[in-house]
């Protein structure tokens, strides 16, 4: 049994096709099948069924798979243990942000680290809340940004900062001559959403305070749209009126004209939500965390910047209890 015959099932189990992995690891699809079937041999069980279109694992293979990706996880502490002994970030780092945080966060820290750690390869990738868990649970990545806490024992969080919301407003709405909105002045009905799955959908539904408006399925409109995309949103506002729920990092982007005559804040306690690097308890890469940590941290603006590195006070109502962390 050696490492590449390892790698190589994992890189099937990951798409399920020979080819696509033969490809993936570079050898041809009847080395990377022989190099299988030697393991296969060697152990004396099948581990792909490859009647399935597409193949999948057999109940064997799933327990040897599942050690596969410990004994390569573990193997590949040695070069970091090497990169350690050098104090050079290098090698590969999978990244996974989630996308109501990725395209404004991003931007602001990417070329900085890249620049600083010229040998580190930075792969960064968006997906949703329950597929970075799932992949942070596999190795197949190295760690996320996202919204927390997760309460979930197996992960570290690391907080990098506290993001208040904002409310988008058409002039023509009722909330407009306001200089700062109460939640309980805000109708559930009245907000352009994102879409389900998205746990910022959730804590916007949860921003509005009464049961009733909680409660409320988003219905009884004209027209009903739900986005994945913020842009879309705010586009809708501009264009439909109404009022949508906005992250702080989003409205920084925005011409200063269009935050004045369109954006209003929460009165305290202030909607906010928790951004946070988590990467699993085993985690061996521990210095380019420590790196990309300090790099985003750097890179903020002074409205979330001061929430994390100079203790400012703000009232935060805590609602990520009732979210399900899906987005």
């Amino acid at each position: 049994m050696t490492l590449t015959q390892l790698e190589y099932i994992l890189a099937v189990d990951e798409y399920r096709s020979f080819s696509k992995a033969a490809k993936a690891n570079s050898v041809t699809q009847p080395s990377l099948s022989m190099q299988l079937q030697k393991l296969e041999e060697e152990l004396g069980i099948i581990i792909f069924d490859r009647s399935k279109n597409p193949i999948i694992p057999t109940l064997e293979g799933e327990d040897i798979l599942k050690q596969a990706r410990l004994v390569i996880k573990e193997s590949q502490k040695i070069t970091t243990i090497l990169e350690e002994k050098k104090r050079i970030l290098t090698g590969d780092f999978k990244l996974a942000v989630i996308p109501t945080i990725s395209p404004y966060l991003i931007p602001l820290f990417v070329n900085k680290i890249t620049e600083k750690h010229s040998k580190l390869r930075l792969t960064i990738e968006e997906h949703k809340t329950e597929d970075i868990l799932k992949y942070l649970d596999e190795d197949k990545i190295d760690a996320a940004i996202m919204a927390t806490p997760l309460y979930q024992d197996n992960l570290i969080e690391r907080v990098l900062y506290y993001e208040p919301f904002c409310v988008f407003v058409s002039p023509e709405h009722r909330l407009s001559t306001k200089s700062k909105i109460n939640p309980a002045d805000l109708n559930v009905d009245e907000i352009w959403p994102l879409n389900k799955g998205n746990c910022f959908r959730d804590q916007v539904i949860n921003i509005c305070s009464s049961e009733e408006s909680k409660n409320k399925k988003l219905k009884d409109k004209r027209i009903s749209y739900e986005s994945g995309s913020f842009d879309t949103l705010k586009n809708m506002v501009l264009k439909c009126g109404g009022i949508t729920i906005l992250p702080w990092l989003l409205i920084q982007d925005l011409p200063e004209k269009m935050q004045k005559e369109y954006v209003k804040n929460f009165i305290k306690p202030i909607p906010t939500r928790e951004i946070s690097i988590v990467y699993a308890r085993s985690f061996h890469k521990e210095r380019i965390i420590n790196s990309l940590e300090e790099e985003i941290i750097n890179a903020l603006p002074a409205g979330v910047k001061a929430l994390k590195k100079n203790n400012a006070s703000i009232d935060i109502i805590d609602f990520t209890n009732d979210t399900d962390h899906e987005e």
